[in-house]
């Protein structure tokens, strides 16, 4: 497709964004969807990484899933294979797959399929494990890898059938749009948008007749205690809109933007698949009580993808409640900080009306060249875990890419063109 400027390939790019129609159509084991998810096989988060460069919480990630798997019985036999390069670590921004905090995805994990019906892909993400010692902040002990069984054999079977009784699935714009509008921003808040899909499912699972009521009734306390659970599926949708938006292959609209604790990384529209990396920042924020900022691992995890299409920290405005947890301080506050965030973006996305925000829509399209003019980075959400695997979320905060990614991207955006010659 053929551009006579930058402005016409954003404009086409965030076009692209708007019409995206996401449903959550299924939950299924992790191979079934990703082919290069086998034995010995591993996602992460993030741009692509070693071993030996991730933070304990990711190393620890990566024992708990080779548990999972029993490819081996006890952490040290885990950590050699780790260690020799028995395992492959793929990012998941590769798979067409998104990851939270850690990222750390195995072949029989479920994950949560949204389907693009506007451009017919598709994008996964695991569960949300809940709070506590899970997996995704590095921890793998007995408790850990139980759950991660439980998920596999009750959760996500039950989930998947009912998602696939529904008669199209679940329109995940719909639901984004009423959460919005109840105080959720998709990052850190997430509780209306976890509310109104279990009110959706309860039904349906309460109907499974050919269902154990024991595990039924464990499925439903599960989804109405993870206040979080719709994250992974915001994740997910994300990543479907914007790899449909990505196929315009021009422009300077941000299209990831991903962490692994080691390197913060970037994609834009014009330069495809191509990471523009730099070093990743540790989150600012508050700490649950016993901890400080020299706990605080860097930051890591795919779920900055919420913010890339517009929300989580880029819509601080539409959750007001949150901005006290993440330590930015109260209403006044958030409304600066999306203010702040309409210098850096394009325009705003009407399938995400925010109410406080005088019904102004979520913005939308984060320009790289408008990052690098105003040295404005996006503001992103995040939670904040220990840098030690097992210790799990120590407190949550926000966080802003390097500005050296969005240099980069666009010096190489400019030789791309020819601009240089």
């Amino acid at each position: 497709m053929e551009f006579k400027t930058i402005d016409e390939a954003n404009q086409a790019v965030i076009d692209k964004m708007v019409a995206a129609a996401p449903f959550l159509v299924d939950v299924v084991p992790a191979k079934t969807k990703i082919p290069e998810l086998k034995e010995h096989v591993l996602l992460h988060s993030g741009p692509p990484m070693t071993y030996q460069d991730m933070t304990d919480p990711m190393q620890g990630a990566c024992v708990g899933a080779i548990l999972f798997e029993g490819w081996v019985e006890d952490e040290a036999s885990a950590r050699k294979m780790l260690e020799n390069g028995e395992i492959k670590l793929i990012p998941c921004h590769h798979v067409n797959t998104v990851g939270p905090m850690g990222g750390i995805t195995s072949m029989n994990m479920p994950v949560l399929v949204v389907e693009n019906r506007e451009s017919g892909n598709e994008a996964y993400c695991q569960m949300n494990e809940g709070i506590g010692a899970v997996m995704r902040f590095g921890a793998y002990n007995e408790q850990v890898i139980n759950r991660l069984h439980w998920m596999k054999d009750v959760l996500g079977p039950i989930l998947g059938e009912a998602i696939r009784t529904m008669d199209d699935g679940m329109n995940v714009n719909v639901l984004i749009a009423k959460a919005i509008a109840m105080g959720d921003e998709f990052h850190q808040r997430n509780i209306a948008a976890s509310y109104a899909f279990l009110r959706d499912v309860a039904p349906i699972i309460s109907s499974l007749d050919h269902i154990d009521n024991v595990k039924r009734t464990e499925v439903l306390q599960f989804l109405a205690d993870t206040d979080q659970f719709f994250l992974n599926v915001a994740m997910a949708t994300g990543k479907a809109m914007m790899d449909a938006a990505r196929q315009i292959e021009a422009g300077t609209v941000v299209t990831a933007m991903t962490r692994n604790g080691h390197e913060f990384g970037i994609r834009i529209a014009g330069m495809g698949d191509e990471w523009f990396t730099g070093p990743v920042n540790t989150p600012q924020g508050l700490y649950f009580t016993g901890y400080s900022a020299d706990d605080a691992n860097p930051d890591m995890g795919d779920s900055a993808i919420t913010e890339t299409i517009g929300v989580g920290g880029m819509a601080m405005i539409a959750a007001p409640a949150v901005t006290r947890f993440v330590g930015t301080g109260g209403f006044d506050d958030a409304l600066q900080t999306s203010n702040d965030m309409t210098e850096i973006t394009i325009g705003e996305n009407p399938n995400f009306s925010i109410p406080t925000w005088n019904f102004k829509g979520a913005v939308l399209g984060i320009d790289a060249r408008k990052v690098v003019e105003t040295g404005i980075t996006p503001v992103i959400n995040t939670g904040i875990a220990h840098k030690v695997a097992g210790f799990g979320q120590i407190g949550a905060g926000t966080v802003h890419p390097p500005i050296e990614c969005f240099e980069k991207a666009i010096t190489a955006y400019a030789e791309k063109l020819g601009f240089d010659k």
